[in-house]
Parts: structure tokens; C-alpha cells; sequence
């Protein structure tokens, strides 16, 4: 599956709560990022958070900021990520998550973006990767291993959590996730 270079843009609806989210890639000369909205209920409280990934041109995680609400709580968290795997979160080291190679927004379906664009794997392929989780609702850096296979050109199966949760994803030409089982599917 080529991957096209410019923009992509879409829109998911929540299939376990209300809420909706959109998201946008943008791609040029040496960089790429990943931005979006999400807006959802969240044990009756409103949250709305807003979010910019950069990575390098290898689909590296260089920074992240997600700012926002839960509820009458303020939210902001600064990510940041060098080339050696050291990984910083609102200037502080995490040192848990040294070596990971991709941020995965918890609330978010579009950080499977990023591995997927990464890997670019030929369908029957497999990669485990471990990724530094923005963990929702702390808002704070994990590792959380993660194994994608690719089933088919628009399909992938995504494991993690040991394999204790796996969900059948279908995918655009982008790499964007269409349906995510049981949380999120695109709005037609």
C-alpha cells in the first residue's frame, strides 16, 4: 500500500461513549505531523483536547503537546523525544519509557498511524514496538508493548497489554484507522 504524500484529513465518532474526534496529517520536506481534536464524554464530565505530534522523516516521535480539558481540570502535557530514545514529559525525564520509538495518545485512534507509516509492513508482516503511552486519564508516560501484523493491504491486527487486548484494525490508503472495533470508526 503506497502512502501519498501531502495531506490527509479525517473524522471518527466514538463507538463507546459520545464524541467525536478529527484528525490531520501533513507531511513536506523532512517532517511530518499528526494533529487533531478529540471532543467526549468521560464519566459525565466534557473533555476536549487538542494535540500536534512531530516526527522526522522515519516516522520518529520528536514532540508532542496535548492541551486541552477534563471537565473544570486544565490539561496541558509537552512530550519530547530525541534520537537516542530519551524521552521527556513537561521537562522531567521518563526514564520507563527510554527507547520507545512512537507516542500513542490513549484517547486517540490516530497514534496507529505512526507505527504503521513506520513499519510499512508487507502483508503476512509482524513488528512488536513499544511505545511511550500517554495513559488517559493521568496524562502520564508508560511503556506499553505493541504488535502489529498486517492481515491485508487495508488491515492490520494490533496487539498489546501482553496480548490481553487485540483489535482487528482496517485502514486507509494514509495509514488512518477506519474502524477499531468496540471504540472508533470513521463518520461517513
Amino acid at each position: 500500500m503506497p502512502f501519498p504524500a501531502g495531506r490527509a484529513a479525517v473524522l471518527w465518532r466514538r463507538l463507546d461513549r459520545p464524541g467525536h474526534e478529527s484528525a490531520r496529517l501533513l507531511e513536506g520536506a523532512g517532517a511530518r505531523s499528526l494533529s487533531g481534536y478529540a471532543a467526549f464524554d468521560h464519566e459525565g464530565s466534557a473533555c476536549g483536547l487538542a494535540y500536534r505530534i512531530d516526527c522526522d522523516p522515519d516516522w520518529r516521535t520528536r514532540s508532542a503537546v496535548v492541551e486541552g480539558w477534563l471537565g473544570e481540570k486544565p490539561i496541558l502535557v509537552r512530550v519530547e523525544a530525541d534520537r537516542s530514545g530519551k524521552w521527556l514529559a513537561d521537562g522531567a525525564a521518563v526514564p520507563a519509557v527510554e527507547g520507545c520509538v512512537d507516542v500513542d495518545l490513549n484517547f486517540s485512534p490516530s497514534t496507529n498511524l505512526l507505527p504503521i507509516r513506520r513499519l510499512a509492513l508487507p502483508v503476512g508482516g509482524e513488528a512488536t514496538v513499544r511505545a511511550a503511552w500517554l495513559r488517559f486519564p493521568g496524562f502520564a508516560l508508560e511503556p506499553l508493548e505493541q504488535t502489529y501484523r498486517r492481515l491485508a493491504e487495508d488491515r492490520y491486527l494490533y496487539r498489546s497489554a501482553g496480548g490481553r487486548f487485540e483489535r482487528e484494525l482496517e485502514v486507509d490508503r494514509n495509514g488512518f484507522v477506519l474502524r477499531y472495533p468496540g471504540f472508533w470508526e470513521i463518520a461517513s
